[in-house]
Formats: C-alpha cells, structure tokens, sequence
C-alpha cells in the first residue's frame, strides 16, 4: 500500500511557481520530521526542507527564499512551494516521513532518505531556461 505519495510536479519556465503536494498515509502516525529531498540527473539526492511536527523549518542555502515547506496536520498533508524556478531546479523530487521518536535536532536536513521511515516514489519538475 501507498504510504506516502507526491504530486505537483511538472515542467515551467524559469521564473514560475509549483506547489508540490504530498499526503501522508493515516497508518504513518505523527512523524516527528517530514521532507523533502531531490536528485538531479548525474548528482547525489539531496535534502531540500524539513518540517518537524512543531513546524520549525529547515531548508538547504540553493533554495532559501525561493521554497516554502507547510504542513497540514488534519489532512496529513505536506507541501513545498516552489517560486522564482531556476534550471537548476530539475529534479526528481520525492517526499520522505521519519519515525515518531526521532530525535534529529539541531541539524534534521543532514540525514539522508534511508533514514526515514517512508518516502515516495517522487513527482518530476522540470524548468526550462
């Protein structure tokens, strides 16, 4: 079964907005982080934001300013704004939600995706120059 599932992505010029959307299966209970990572092609994934259950927010430099993680608690939702697209932007991009307990503080955007307790299959934004 589907445990978690993102959607949102798609293809704009550079310049434009998405919002990625990713919906959280009601048997993943409470995760104490969720977020988002990407991989471009050729390059490592990486670690885009992070949200904990508080709603504290951590995000990598390339895409401070321009991306905004939110959290919908009662929807068991998660999103990642994403404005002002650059090329470098490209990616596939997946969403990932970690255990209840976890204890990640002061750095939650150092750990990688295996470390979470489930993550998708990803959703593709491609942006155009």
């Amino acid at each position: 079964q589907v445990q978690v599932e993102e959607s949102g992505g798609g293809s704009v010029q550079a310049g434009g907005s998405l919002r990625l959307s990713c919906v959280v299966s009601e048997y993943i209970r409470n995760p104490k982080y969720m977020a988002w990572f990407r991989m471009a092609p050729e390059k490592k994934r990486e670690g885009v934001a992070v949200i904990d259950r508080d709603g504290s927010t951590t995000y990598a430099d390339s895409i401070k300013g321009r991306f905004t993680i939110s959290q919908d608690n009662a929807k068991n939702t998660m999103y990642l704004q994403m404005n002002s697209l650059i090329p470098e932007d490209t990616a596939m991009y997946y969403c990932a939600a970690s255990a209840p307990d976890s204890r990640w503080a002061p750095d939650p955007l150092s750990r990688k995706i295996y470390e979470y307790a489930v993550s998708g299959h990803g959703t593709q934004v491609t942006v155009s120059s």
